[in-house]
């Protein structure tokens, strides 16, 4: 179990000038990571070192991001502004999460723009939606096309979470602060919403916190 990867999503102004500006902040590209078909979804990717990445994801004017978990998340966290979305835990025993949460994971698939189809299966989205300060959980099919291949020069080093790390544990069936013990990591009491609230980067511009 460890951290995989942050979801950040697109403002109202769109998947391209939230990209833009992050890329500017990060100074680096992120790369078109393409369209998650089953959520109704695209994403833009940048990977960082010690096997991570970050996403932006944009909702398509499609049936599937009002069926889909994944998509109905990403659709109010853009209508409230966009922003993080969550942060997400990469597992390598998917049956044994789907007995702890007592439901099954679902496929996913993006087809890349390169014509690399990456599929995994994911499960835990509806309790980010019900409590942002949770993470969702995804197994990767294929590690050797991780997004977080070529990440150099950028590295995640601190997460501000808005919530409780006691109740983070309780949802992960491990200690959240083993799981993120290379990063500072602050809980904040959540007066308003849970969820993650920032996070902080070394990158060639020096010390970013988005």
């Amino acid at each position: 179990m460890r951290l995989d990867h942050l979801s950040y999503a697109a403002g109202p102004d769109g998947c391209l000038a939230t990209v833009e500006r992050l890329s500017a902040l990060l100074g680096a590209d992120f790369v078109d990571g393409g369209v998650h078909p089953r959520f109704g979804t695209i994403n833009y990717i940048l990977p960082l070192e010690n096997d991570r990445y970050i996403e932006v994801v944009d909702v398509l004017d499609h049936p599937a991001s009002d069926k889909a978990p994944f998509g109905q998340a990403v659709r109010a966290r853009k209508e409230l502004g966009g922003g993080w979305l969550g942060w997400v835990v990469a597992i390598r025993d998917m049956v044994r999460m789907e007995r702890r949460l007592g439901r099954e994971s679902v496929p996913g698939n993006r087809h890349r723009p390169d014509g690399v189809n990456l599929t995994w299966r994911q499960i835990g989205v509806k309790g980010l939606i019900a409590d942002p300060q949770l993470p969702f959980f995804i197994h990767w099919d294929d590690l050797g096309e991780h997004p977080s291949v070529g990440g150099k020069g950028l590295r995640l080093t601190a997460l501000e979470i808005a919530g409780d790390p006691v109740r983070v544990t309780d949802w992960l069936g491990h200690p959240a602060d083993h799981l993120l013990d290379d990063l500072d990591v602050k809980w904040a009491g959540p007066n308003g919403q849970p969820g993650l609230i920032a996070a902080q980067f070394e990158t060639p511009n020096g010390v970013v916190r988005i």
